[in-house]
Parts: C-alpha cells; structure tokens; sequence
C-alpha cells in the first residue's frame, strides 16, 4: 500500500467505478443480487439546485447530509433510490441572462424577443447543469444518474399542466385583483422567498391629519389615504364612531375623511389612530376588503407616483419624498421627525425596493373548501371536505409527517395560519407557461392548447414552487401510475435548509395532498446555515464565501464531507472554516494509516487464534460503538454518529488498540499473533462499513486493498451493513 491516500487522483477513479458498477440505481442492486426484490423500499428527491451557476457550500451540506442518509439504507439491503435534478429557477435564470445582455449588448428582453431570449437561457442552463452535474460527482454523491430530471424539462412540463387543469377545475385555481410584491425593476411578482430584508436608516414622520397625529416612514404613499382607522375599544377616540365623516387640510388641499373601527389597530403603538393606503400595503388592502372601501394607486410599476400626487406626478418616490415632508412642513402639518431604522423589503436579484402593488394575478385559493377523492391522509376522510391549509395542517399535526428536529413544527403552524392566497404568476419569459388561452370573451385551460384560430396564450409564467411543489412524484413519473411511482412514493426522507420551510416543504405538502390525497414524504429533516467562522451569513459582499470545489481540491471531498456533518446538528447553523476542513483531511490521513498498518501486518494463518480477556473486551467495546452509531443514524443523528465513529477510530482503535496490539504481531506465539491479527482485521473491516458512509472515498479504497479474494470482487459500496 501507498503511504498516503492520494485523493487527488483516487476520487476521481473511485467514482466512475461506482458509476460503472450501475450500484447507483435500485434495480441494478436488485438485478445484481445485492437487494432482494421484496425488499422495503427508502428513496429521497435531491433538492434540485438551481442552473444559475456554480454549488455553494449549502449545497455541499445537503449532498453530505443525504448521501450518509443513501449509503447507509443501501448498505441495510433497502431499496435505495436517490433521485437528483435541477431546478430551472426561473427569476433567478433569466436575471442571470439578461443582465449578461445588458453588459455586453446593451440590448433589454424586448430587444430580443421572447424566443431569441428563451433560447439564450436554455444554453445557458444547459452549461449551468454540466457544471453542477460535475460538482455533485466531485462530492461523492451516489444519485441515479439514470433518472435524473429538470423542473423545466419535457415531462415535468406534463405533469405542471396537469396539475395546473385539476386546480383550475376544482376552482381552486382562480384569477383575480390582490395585492403582491411587486419588483419594479424585474418588472414582475416575485415570492416571499426571493425577498432579501435590509437595514435603512431613515427618519419617521408624525403629522397632523385633522385632530389626528399619525406617524409613517413612507409619506410618499399617503395621497390617497381618505380612511383613519383605530380600535373599537380605544377610550381616547370613543367620541368618534364608524363611518362618521371629518374635514381636514391634507397634502394637495382639503379632503373628507372616513373613521374606520378595527380591532386589527395596535392601541398600544404610537397614537393607536392610523391612516391607511389599501393599494401598498397587505395590513391596509386587508382593513379595506373587510370593509368594502376604496382602493387607489398612488404608485405607478416603475416606482414613479400617478397623477393623484399632483404636482409630484410622474417623480421616483425615494426623489418626491423630502419634497412632500417640506410641502407638509410648510402648511404646518409636520408635527415632528426623528430617525427610524427599520427593515425594508427588496428583491434578491435586482436589489429594487419591493413596492406592493394590487395586480390581476393567478392564484390558489388555500381557504377554499373541496372534496378530496382518496384520501390517504390521517383526520380527512375521502369523499369529504377540506382546504388546502387543513391539508398543510393535519399532516403535521397528526405525526404523518414528522419534522427533524420537533421544534420547527410550532414555526410551521404560526406560518400555516396566517397563510395567504398562493401568487402563482409571474411577468417573465422563462419557465412554465400558464396553460390559459383567451379569445374575444373566451377562457380556455387545458393540458393541451385549443383548437381554432385566434387563440393567445397567457403571457405569464408560473412560479418556480409551483413546479417544484411536484418535485417528489413528478420525478417518479407522475401522472402515469408508474412502477416507480408505486414504489418509491411516498419518499422517505425530505432532507433541506430550515430556511424554505415554507417555500417548499409547505407547497409539496399542499400539491401532494390534492392532486394525490397522501402525504410527499414521511420525514423532514432541516439542516441549519454554513455560516463562517465568525458566525456570519456567507456572501460575495463580506469575502467570506467557501468554495467546496476548492476545499475537495485542497483536502478531498471526505474530509469537506465531514467538516460539513460534525458539529452540525439538525436545524442547527454552523460556522465553518478552511483549518475545520484541514482537521478533517487529518482524520482521513489516519484511516489511511491505520488501515495499511493492519494490512501489512496481516498474514493469513490456519492456527487458531487464542483470545485474551482484553481481545474480548476490546471486540465488545466496538460492538457496543456499533450499536450506538446504528442508533444515531436510525434516529438522523448524523452528527453524533459521525462524532462517535471519529472517535472511537482515532483514539480507541488507531491509537489504543492498535498501539497495543503492535508487540504482539511479531510475537513467537502463533496463537497470540493470530488473536492480535483478528482484532484488528474484524475491527476495521466493521469500521470500514460504518465509515463508509461519512468518508465513501478513503474507506472504498481501503476496502479494495483488504487481503481477501471477495472483497476485491465486491465493493464496500454494497457490503451488508
């Protein structure tokens, strides 16, 4: 044996002969011998990263987190199916594209066209997955390569329309006038999850609104405010009653105002009197719709305010603001300002100020009673009626899905509560299309376009979840009842970051309950932030980010693998350093070193070994490692399994055992010798497996050189657990 494990030029071998071996996919296992066909299945969905560039160490985590999850299930005979694939991305893609256009044409999206440009974004993609593709061999990762799909590709196309059609039949797809964010520089709907909240030092206004102090950071939308509202319990107002009328001095001359009563009015806050601006606001388009009032735009899709400013028509609010507060001060309606730092809503890929706006949109409608058909979901019976959010609820409530770890649930429900209607649309070129079609006073939805002329397609697109809301059936050939359908669905495990909760898990929960009547996957596990080693968010701005191709260059993918599992519990963020990584590379190095100290002072021998008190002890001591580490891993403890196993092979094994058994491997005593040989033989082979899933490169090579005929034929990669 070499004296060191050259990762370098190793990894790369070892995992195209992984690849050959076909030991990825489930039915090769199966055609091979290696699983039994009645064997339980375990299958898990790769979140698909997104085709908008390189993997980032979140990434890497993930990867690590659910290979161990594979490896281990593989090893245990199940049926292992690890399914991978990419996510189109839409906003994200095409931003990506079209400010590459900018900068080097100084062309726009309507320069090009919608099919020039969609075009440009697929190639684009297309490089994107290559490289990714490479970044998840790189990190060992033993997907199925042969049943790896694209939110965007042919069938997943299918199943999004078809879905689309059943949602839209049961009325719970509808079109409508709502109020949602709204990216004046994208010029589109974006999601709560493609919001980033920044720190803005600013100043906050009190003014004068008749007998009335009213406060707001934004005076720039308070044109139309012709609606005072406060709580019907407030004794300092109890003089006023809802719907009385007031006159009063306001920006562009005298206006009548409205009392509003409203128990949703903090009493507390400020003055506890408030006025509202229906069309920019959520709080305030809910306070209007409660009571039938008014709306009005005061802001037009580019930020720019409409002509019920006035004089200030047609300027950019964040221009016009300081102007009105100084049109206010001097008809002494400033009553006093002060400064305020509050978070402020933007768009994550244009950096514009998210600016609500009421648009005609397509949503789903979570409220809406339907009948479920088949329902395999614990608390609803089929044939009767339920909601989306009572889908999104029992599931958890009842223990149907469990969530990894427990403490995650109650941030669930808080967010399942207070859901909104579902967006589902967007203003941009790239993704799935809505299947709607418009002609005179006609509305068409189909899986297929209407026959005859003079049809036109709605412009619009869906929203990336709505696609990636299928991702655990459609991946499985859904709507065909396919075999793998049959078998692998509902999935085992959904493994990703705590941070889209929400955005995900919520919708697959939500698409799996009504299109199939069952649940998308038995458990979650959420994985917490890599932050840095100062506890910061990683991010281009603070230089801190880690490349985890860089570190599998540096150090080999196991020791990235392992500096990404120790010290990161489940729901837990963990800070992550490149001597972290170093740490681990040691580690490999000393499962290297061990194991060829073993190898080589192995001689094979007929004498019977003689064990002493202490070989059977150290036999039961790992036996009782084993067990623990079983336990952790049953349990996701990834963490605490990997930590043990470190552990007991660095400094039980490698530096206790080992050590003491070396006097013994040259004794004269060929029983002795035998003894010592078999302790340290049957110790690392165990090892091997259970290291196999945390460090797959360094152990499978190992297991390569071990002085045994079969295991030269068969790879550690299916041994029996």
């Amino acid at each position: 044996m070499e004296t060191r494990f050259d990762f370098q030029n190793l990894e790369k071998k070892i995992y195209e002969k992984w690849e050959k071996s076909g030991f990825f996919n489930p039915d090769i296992c199966v055609k091979k011998g290696v699983t039994k066909k009645s064997a339980k299945s375990f299958s898990i969905v790769l979140p698909p990263p997104n085709v908008t560039g390189t993997l980032h160490m979140g990434h890497a985590a993930v990867l690590a987190i659910e290979d161990i999850m594979v490896r281990y299930a593989r090893m245990r005979g199940l049926k292992t199916l690890w399914l991978p694939g990419t996510d189109h991305a839409a906003i994200a893609t095409q931003s990506v594209v079209e400010k590459k256009i900018s900068k080097e044409e100084n062309k726009s999206r309507y320069d090009l066209g919608r099919e020039e440009l969609l075009r440009r974004i697929e190639a684009f993609a297309k490089e994107s997955h290559d490289t990714i593709a490479n970044q998840v061999r790189r990190m060992g990762a033993s997907v199925d390569w042969s049943r790896e799909a694209y939110t965007l590709d042919k069938e997943r196309n299918f199943a999004v329309r078809t879905a689309f059609k059943k949602m839209y039949d049961t009325e719970l797809i509808y079109r409508g006038d709502r109020i949602v964010n709204w990216d004046p520089k994208g010029q589109t709907t974006i999601s709560d999850d493609e919001i980033i909240y920044v720190e803005e030092k600013t100043n906050f206004y009190y003014f004068q609104y008749g007998p009335f102090v009213i406060g707001t950071a934004r005076p720039e939308t308070k044109f139309g405010d012709k609606y005072v509202v406060m709580h019907p319990n407030d004794k300092r107002y109890k003089q006023y009653k809802h719907g009385d009328k007031i006159n009063l001095e306001w920006i562009n001359g005298p206006i009548v105002a409205t009392i509003i009563k409203d128990e949703v009015i903090d009493m507390k806050f400020g003055t506890g009197v408030m006025t509202i601006t229906p069309w920019h606001s959520i709080v305030d388009f809910d306070i209007a719709k409660r009571h039938n009032l008014d709306v009005e735009q005061i802001i037009d899709e580019r930020g720019k305010l409409l002509p019920i400013a006035g004089e200030f028509v047609g300027t950019h609010i964040t221009k016009a603001r300081p102007l009105i507060v100084e049109k206010l001060r001097a008809k002494g309606l400033l009553v006093k300002e002060e400064p305020y730092v509050h978070q402020i809503a933007t768009a994550e890929r244009t950096g514009a100020v998210v600016e609500p706006q009421i648009k005609l949109q397509w949503f789903v409608d979570v409220n809406k009673p339907f009948v479920l058909k088949n329902s395999r979901i614990k608390g609803i019976r089929s044939g009767s009626k339920t909601t989306l959010k009572e889908i999104m609820r029992k599931t958890i409530k009842n223990g149907q899905i469990g969530i990894i770890p427990e403490r995650f649930e109650k941030i669930y429900f808080n967010w399942v509560d207070n859901l909104r209607d579902w967006c589902i649309s967007r203003q941009i070129w790239f993704g799935h299309r809505i299947p709607v079609w418009y002609r005179n006073q006609e509305v068409y939805c189909g899986i297929e376009a209407p026959k005859g002329d003079g049809w036109e397609q709605d412009p619009d697109t869906l929203d990336t979840w709505f696609s990636s809301g299928l991702w655990t059936f459609s991946t499985l050939g859904w709507p065909e009842k396919t075999a793998d359908f049959k078998t692998y669905h509902p999935t085992s495990i959904l493994e990703t970051a705590y941070d889209i909760i929400f955005f995900w898990v919520a919708r697959m929960i939500l698409m799996s309950g009504f299109l199939l009547g069952d649940i998308p996957f038995e458990k979650v596990y959420l994985q917490g932030l890599i932050r840095d080693r100062q506890g910061r968010k990683m991010s281009k701005s603070l230089g801190n980010i880690m490349n985890p191709l860089e570190m599998v260059d540096k150090f080999g993918a196991d020791a990235t693998r392992l500096s990404l599992i120790i010290g990161a519990g489940p729901g837990s963020d963990m800070k992550l350093s490149e001597d972290k990584v170093r740490s681990y590379r040691n580690f490999t190095t000393k499962i290297w070193n061990a194991s060829r100290f073993v190898i080589m002072n192995y001689q094979p021998t007929k004498i019977k070994p003689k064990f002493t008190a202490k070989d059977k002890k150290y036999l039961q001591e790992f036996t009782h490692t084993k067990k623990k580490v079983e336990k952790f891993l049953d349990k996701y403890d990834l963490n605490r399994a990997a930590e043990t196993l470190y552990h007991y092979f660095w400094h039980t094994f490698a530096n206790k055992v080992l050590e003491e058994m070396k006097p013994r491997l040259s004794s004269n005593n060929e029983a002795d010798r035998a003894a010592a040989q078999e302790v340290l033989m049957t110790i690392l082979k165990s090892s091997l497996k259970m290291l196999h899933p945390f460090v797959p490169f360094v152990s499978e090579e190992v297991w390569s050189r071990l002085p045994n005929k079969k295991n030269k034929t068969k790879m550690l990669i299916v041994e029996k657990w």
